[in-house]
């Protein structure tokens, strides 16, 4: 019994001496003129000003177009990031970019794939309304020596099918490249609610951060509104998952705003994680 005591000692000790990681997903909103009040101009700076606020060791974005990601860019000169343009592989269409800070994690790899049957490729997927990839990159805590990998994607808005075989895509590409051993952290706009088959599917292999978080999940249980605050859905469509050698310490999708405006039609979701 003292030996049990002592040894779930000795592991909190080990725990609480590695610095969490604060990691936010958020869907930026695709930068368009006929978003009006709402277009990126007039949120850019507060997007980049709540990352800097939660203090986000690494934040992952979806619908980022080119200009868009060269604005985040400037707004962390500190940060690199992972990803390419869905469109062509470089700088066509929207990225689901991976942004880290370089003074504490080095990245050892990092890619994209389509989801798709020819994900290698620049391709369209089943029957996707567009062009979806997936970014990961491997990422070593400086201070801990800790790694672990972290991919973001995008699923498709229209396609059952694309969606469907895109999370066994996915799931097939975490045994690919992490393998079994090393903690992954899959997050993303997956346009699905949490009943959903493909929800499911990755649910069988992940842990869902809203449900195995060790604080209660704080905010809103909606991550989609449309920038009003009128008739919020009840349904989540943004996601963080984990494999089990992470511990999420905290969960939250953020209701930020500002005279009464969003910064983006999602909120973000920031989770606390422990390597």
């Amino acid at each position: 019994m003292k030996r049990t005591f002592f040894l779930w000692m000795l592991f909190l000790a080990v725990v609480s001496s590695a610095q969490p990681v604060e990691l936010i997903t958020y869907n930026i909103r695709l930068n368009t003129p006929g978003d009006g009040e709402h277009a990126w101009p007039y949120r850019k700076q507060h997007v980049a000003a709540l990352f800097r606020f939660h203090r986000a060791d690494i934040f992952c974005v979806q619908e980022a177009l080119p200009g868009q990601v060269d604005d985040l860019a400037r707004a962390f000169p500190g940060y690199s990031f992972e990803g390419v343009g869905r469109d062509d592989g470089k700088r066509e269409g929207e990225f689901s970019a991976i942004f880290y800070d370089v003074k504490r994690f080095r990245k050892m790899e990092g890619g994209t794939f389509w989801l798709s049957e020819t994900p290698e490729r620049c391709s369209f997927g089943w029957d996707a309304a567009c062009r979806r990839v997936c970014t990961w990159v491997k990422l070593e805590d400086r201070d801990s020596g800790a790694t672990f990998f972290v991919f973001n994607t995008h699923f498709d808005h229209v396609g059952e099918v694309a969606r469907k075989e895109s999370a066994k895509l996915i799931l097939k590409k975490i045994r690919e490249i992490p393998g079994e051993d090393l903690p992954v952290v899959l997050c993303g706009d997956f346009n699905l609610s949490p009943e959903s088959e493909p929800i499911g599917l990755i649910r069988q292999k992940l842990q869902d951060a809203y449900q195995v978080t060790l604080q209660p999940p704080y905010g809103s249980v909606a991550t989609y509104h449309g920038f009003t605050y009128d008739d919020l859905p009840r349904e989540r469509i943004d996601y963080v998952f984990v494999t089990e050698q992470v511990k999420v310490l905290r969960y939250g999708a953020l209701t930020d705003s500002r005279d009464r405006k969003f910064f983006s039609d999602h909120l973000p979701v920031l989770v606390t994680l422990q390597f």
